[in-house]
């Protein structure tokens, strides 16, 4: 029997429709990884739209988003380089939000390229409807790298550039989508930005990392995907046992360096 006392609504639905359903100020977190208008086949739809339908798409979801996020809420949303900053301008200039910060995910492998160079990055943007938003560093913290009196030694923050894996192809947790993310950068997300107990959406679910990142952490979560067969995916993956995240930050396992030696103290 599982001991899961959260609750991860599904809704398969178009986002940009579903979310004006949601109440004001009803949500703590949104993860949010949008189509990157790069002509991707979901299945029962392929990205790729006209520039301004993709920018009249865009502006609609982010402004439910704003709408329905707590006053300390935040929204993180993966973007490719294509439309990364005209979502900033989005964001800061025309829904007034407050940048919080701008992260690059760095992956290990990606695809090749003759000319030019071969992209290793995406990056995801981080707002919030107010200044004061929800922000766990110590839940969040990695091994320092030395010792020093100075350095906090629970742990240093993570800073702004984020190296996990791809969930690669071959891997047993990869799941029939093009574009999975990796289980520990949602981790972070979540963990740095809600608490125990609180709501997470994610309107475009895909495989339904978010969710089930939002399960084992004891957050609550709805997620929607206009594919049902993402819905499904989605469901199977809630109901396995959690063994563990399908990747890792490769510091979390280092070992301070210079630790002092123990010195024993007269009784």
């Amino acid at each position: 029997m599982s001991t899961d006392q959260t609750n991860h609504e599904l809704i398969c639905a178009d986002a940009t429709e579903k979310l004006s359903e949601l109440a004001d100020e009803s949500i703590d977190l949104i993860v949010a990884d949008p189509p990157y208008n790069l002509g991707k086949n979901y299945g029962n739809n392929v990205d790729l739209k006209e520039r301004e339908d993709y920018h009249s798409f865009t502006n609609t979801w982010l402004k439910e988003a704003k709408r329905i996020l707590k006053p300390n809420g935040s929204l993180f949303c993966f973007m490719g380089v294509k439309y990364i900053a005209r979502l900033y301008v989005t964001l800061e200039e025309d829904l007034t939000m407050v940048p919080q910060g701008w992260i690059t995910w760095h992956y290990t492998q990606g695809m090749g390229r003759k000319r030019g160079f071969s992209p290793r990055h995406e990056d995801i943007l981080w707002f919030s409807k107010n200044l004061d938003a929800t922000f766990n560093l110590d839940d969040v913290r990695i091994p320092q790298k030395y010792y020093r009196k100075r350095n906090n030694m629970q742990g240093a923050n993570p800073g702004d550039v984020w190296q996990f894996s791809h969930v690669h192809y071959c891997a047993a947790e990869r799941q029939p989508h093009p574009t999975q993310k990796p289980e520990a950068l949602i981790e972070r997300i979540i963990a740095a930005a809600s608490s125990p107990g609180d709501l997470v959406l994610d309107p475009f679910l895909g495989s339904g990392t978010t969710s089930r990142v939002a399960q084992v952490l004891g957050r609550n979560s709805i997620g929607m995907d206009i594919n049902p067969d993402y819905i499904e995916m989605a469901k199977a993956r809630l109901a396995e046992p959690f063994q563990g995240f399908d990747s890792v930050d490769p510091r979390k396992d280092r070992a301070p360096k210079d630790l002092p030696s123990a010195k024993t103290e007269p009784v």
